[in-house]
This record gives C-alpha cells, sequence and structure tokens, in this order.
C-alpha cells in the first residue's frame, strides 16, 4: 500500500500528540477461560452424580426441578460474574494506561512549544534590552558633555587668569566705563526658547540645538545654578531608575503656576503636584528620608527652581509658561516638590 501506515505517522512526529483509543483486548482471557472450564467442570458433575448414584442424569435425584435447576445454574453464574469484575478490572487497568501516556505526550507537547515560543521571543525581548542599552549610553554621554562643558570653561577661565598681564593702553585712549557694574549684568539675558530647551536637556548625544542651548544656559549665572542643581537630581534619581521621560503628570493650567511664583501656597497650587506614579513617589520618598545627600540635593533644587521663577514669570507668556512646565526640570520639580510637601 502507498499510503502511511498509522505507525509511521507517530514516528515521524515524536512531539505529536497520540490518537487515545480504546484497547483491543482478546474476549477470551485467562479469567474467562477458567470460568468456562469451572463451569463445565460443574455441569457435568451436576449431570454425572445422579447417574453415578444409579438416578439417571441426576435431576431426577434432586426433591424439586426447580431447586436442581437454580442448583445448577447459580454456581455457573457467579463463576462468570467474577469472571467479568476480572475482566472489567483488566480492561480499566489498560486504559488508565492508556491516559497516562496520554497525559505524558500532552505535557511533553506542551513543554516543546513553551520552549519554541520561548525561542521566538527571544530576539524581541534582546532588541528591547539593547534599546535600553543604548539609550542608557547616550545619557551617560549626555551627563559626561556636561560635566567636560563645565571644566573646559573653568579651564578657560583659569588659562585666562594665569596668562602675563599685557600693558594697558593710555587712559586716554580708553572709553569711560561705568564703576560698579558686574559682567554678568552687561550681558544680553538668555532667550526665554534657549532657557526652555535648556531645562529639557538635550534628548540624545546627536541633540546639536539642545547642547547649543544648554552651553548658552551654563554661561548665564542664574540659569546655571538651576541646571546644575537640576542635573544633580535627576542623576541621583536614575539611580533608583526614576525617569523623566517615564511620568505622565497632571499638567496644570499657565495662572496656577503664576500664583506658585507670586507667593501662592496651599491648596490653590495643589494641582501643580500633578504626578501619579506611585513608584516613583514611594522610591523618592523614602530616598528623601535615608539619603542625607539626596536630601539637601532636592532641597536645595526646590530653592533654586522657586527662585527660577519666580523672575522666569515676570516677563514670560502663558505659552512659554506652558512649555517650561512640560520640560524635565519642571517634571522633577513636580516629583519632589509633592514628596517634599511643597504644594501641600
Amino acid at each position: 500500500m502507498n499510503g502511511a501506515s498509522p505507525s509511521d505517522s507517530k514516528t515521524s512526529n515524536p512531539h505529536a500528540v497520540p490518537v487515545f483509543e480504546r484497547s483491543d483486548v482478546h474476549p477470551l482471557g485467562l479469567a474467562e477461560w477458567i470460568a468456562a472450564g469451572l463451569s463445565l467442570v460443574w455441569v457435568l458433575f451436576f449431570l454425572l452424580s445422579g447417574a453415578l448414584d444409579g438416578e439417571g442424569i441426576g435431576v431426577a435425584s434432586w426433591v424439586d426441578p426447580i431447586q436442581s435447576i437454580i442448583a445448577l445454574i447459580v454456581p455457573v453464574l457467579l463463576l462468570w460474574a467474577a469472571a467479568l469484575s476480572i475482566r472489567s478490572a483488566r480492561l480499566v487497568r489498560s486504559e488508565s494506561d492508556r491516559l497516562h501516556v496520554m497525559i505524558d505526550a500532552l505535557r511533553t507537547a506542551y513543554l516543546t512549544q513553551a520552549q519554541q515560543n520561548a525561542a521566538l521571543s527571544e530576539p524581541s525581548m534582546t532588541k528591547k534590552l539593547e534599546e535600553i542599552i543604548e539609550a542608557a549610553r547616550s545619557t551617560e554621554t549626555a551627563l559626561a558633555t556636561f560635566q567636560s562643558s563645565r571644566r573646559e570653561g573653568a579651564t578657560a577661565s583659569r588659562d585666562t587668569a594665569d596668562s602675563p598681564k599685557v600693558a594697558a593702553p593710555p587712559a586716554e585712549d580708553q572709553g569711560a566705563l561705568a564703576l560698579g557694574t558686574p559682567a554678568d549684568d552687561m550681558k544680553p539675558p538668555l532667550p526665554a526658547h534657549q532657557f526652555i530647551r535648556a531645562m529639557n536637556f538635550p534628548e540624545t548625544a546627536e541633540d546639536h540645538d539642545g547642547f547649543v542651548a544648554l552651553r548658552m544656559a551654563l554661561q548665564d549665572r542664574k540659569a546655571s545654578q538651576v541646571i546644575q542643581a537640576a542635573q544633580d537630581v535627576l542623576t541621583l534619581l536614575s539611580q533608583d531608575g526614576i525617569y523623566m521621560d517615564d511620568l505622565r503628570p497632571d499638567m496644570s493650567r499657565p495662572e496656577i503656576w503664576r500664583s506658585f511664583a507670586q507667593g501662592a501656597r496651599g491648596k490653590e497650587i495643589a494641582t501643580l503636584g500633578g504626578v501619579r506614579d506611585r513608584a516613583a513617589l514611594a522610591l523618592a520618598s523614602a530616598r528623601m528620608k535615608q539619603d542625607p545627600i539626596f536630601r539637601d540635593a532636592a532641597h536645595h533644587f526646590l530653592r533654586r527652581f522657586d527662585q527660577m521663577f519666580s523672575d522666569f514669570e515676570a516677563a514670560a507668556s502663558d505659552s512659554e509658561i506652558s512649555a517650561l512646565s512640560e520640560t524635565r526640570t519642571a517634571r522633577a520639580f513636580m516629583l519632589l516638590g509633592r514628596v517634599a510637601g511643597t504644594f501641600d
């Protein structure tokens, strides 16, 4: 025959689930043969017992014919009842063995399928892990760039201070300068859009506009104080796995921010603490209680942000306030302000 036999189909796929079929038991087992033999012996004994006594076939030897029939049939029925009970027990045991085999096959097939699914999902998990690692590297690169920018600025200032002084030209060739005016006050103010961009920090290591805005903000005395304080708390929060990009706070209206800048506290500005991430709040609260370095950095950042926003609000439009509230620095302020009770 050209068709494949059932045994071939079972051996071709080792993980296939076998079909549960009833076992083919021989109609006459050992118990049936014994019952048949004993029944025949009993019948012969019953019939011949009368012949041996000289009373015919033995039925007439009994007082009552009905009792004779019962005496003949009952032992035979008992023998066959016992034989059928043994046969039923054998069938149940056989079916139980086949059921155990099928359960083992199902378990094996399930484990095999689970391993295959795990093997299929492993590339996607690996890809996600690589993306997380790449994002962490980008963040480290950005932080290193921030620190190197400050170090380069400090080195340049030291080199300028250590360089030999050049003889000043005659007094009559110099223009008149106002005495007592700080150099920072002579610089043009930092544009609002550049300040807001710097408060959000660069997105990636290739974010050219973000680094330009950050360098300009670090050259401004007031802006650099807030940015450095924000960088410190963001770095400390990242050690506990808290990242501002993961937070989705409830945004407040610009007039609520203006009320905060003008000194309002309590329920009037309670909506500023719009961070609802329970895990981030719990971790930050525990860190605030247990880590004095983190607590000092958080309070320092909250003071700097409060002072900065009071000056920023006076000249900022509603759209600029909304843009500032969506930056990473503002989200850190919402999180730490709620933990510290600033909005209570």
